[in-house]
């Protein structure tokens, strides 16, 4: 069967993806994929940081009474 990753099949490949998507929409999906991956490796460094937001340790009822602050105590209570 032969080789089939070698370096002209690798630069074919490359110039038919070149020419179906062309290189502006290849740009945006390089900087997309890029843009994920930070995110991804900055969530994973932050799951265990202690220097989080405050916001995001309160328990889920402080943060629901902060997001509707004209609900009362009783129906917070309640709810």
């Amino acid at each position: 069967m032969g080789d089939l990753f070698t370096i002209q099949h690798l630069l074919l490949i490359l110039l038919i993806v070149v020419l179906v998507f062309g290189t502006k929409k290849l740009r945006n999906i390089g900087a997309d994929l890029g843009g994920a991956v930070k995110s991804f490796k900055e969530g994973m460094a932050g799951s265990g940081n202690a220097d989080a937001k405050p916001e995001e340790k309160k328990p889920l009822e402080e943060k629901t009474a902060a997001s509707h602050p004209e609900m009362t105590n009783q129906e917070k209570t309640h709810s």
